[in-house]
């Protein structure tokens, strides 16, 4: 009876795995770094903010406020406005807006531009639709069959019975111990 070669299975399994969701472990790996982040910065769009002073006042005309933006560049890019209080101006623009105090001109121009690369990750990230979330499904299944498969590549000293048992039982024992310290 010849042995079976369960061995050459596991490397075959793990490298044809590794290949074929090579990019989708990138974007996981890198949207989740993004995501890990959310209080130091926005993965999706980079927000720029720049302090102004106009001459406008309470009572100001649509065409003062296109006139002020003409001061700054952003006249083209002018949606609509309206008063959100007695001496507050918010003025829509295409990718941000601005923010005045009518009573002392002081102004804030927001500006929201798409961080490109990390937000199409993100997006990815979330599993937006049920086809993603399907693929996403079969690819966690094939991260339990490289880890599975992973154990078994390397035979020996270095392998799962020699050093790669103590470096298992670490990788175990680490998610544990967070368990055991903040969630219970």
């Amino acid at each position: 009876m010849a042995k079976y070669k369960w061995r050459k299975w596991f490397r075959v399994i793990h490298r044809d795995f590794g290949y074929l969701f090579f990019g989708v472990t990138l974007v996981y790996a890198i949207s989740g770094i993004a995501i890990n982040h959310l209080d130091d910065w926005n993965p999706n769009y980079i927000i720029t903010t720049k302090n102004i002073q106009t001459e406008l006042r309470p009572g100001v005309e649509k065409s003062e406020i296109l006139a002020m933006l003409e001061d700054f560049g952003e006249r083209k890019n002018y949606k609509n406005h309206y008063f959100p209080s007695a001496k507050g101006l918010k003025i829509f623009l295409k990718n941000g807006v601005v923010y005045v105090n009518l009573n002392s001109g002081e102004g804030l121009i927001e500006q929201t531009r798409r961080r490109s690369m990390f937000r199409e990750m993100n997006y990815l990230h979330y599993n937006p639709i049920k086809y993603w979330t399907w693929f996403s499904d079969l690819y966690a299944g094939a991260l339990i069959a490289l880890a599975i498969t992973g154990l078994f590549l390397v035979r020996g000293k270095k392998g799962i019975t020699g050093r790669g048992a103590w470096l298992t039982v670490l990788g175990i024992l680490i998610p544990l111990i967070y368990l055991l310290i903040y969630f219970y």
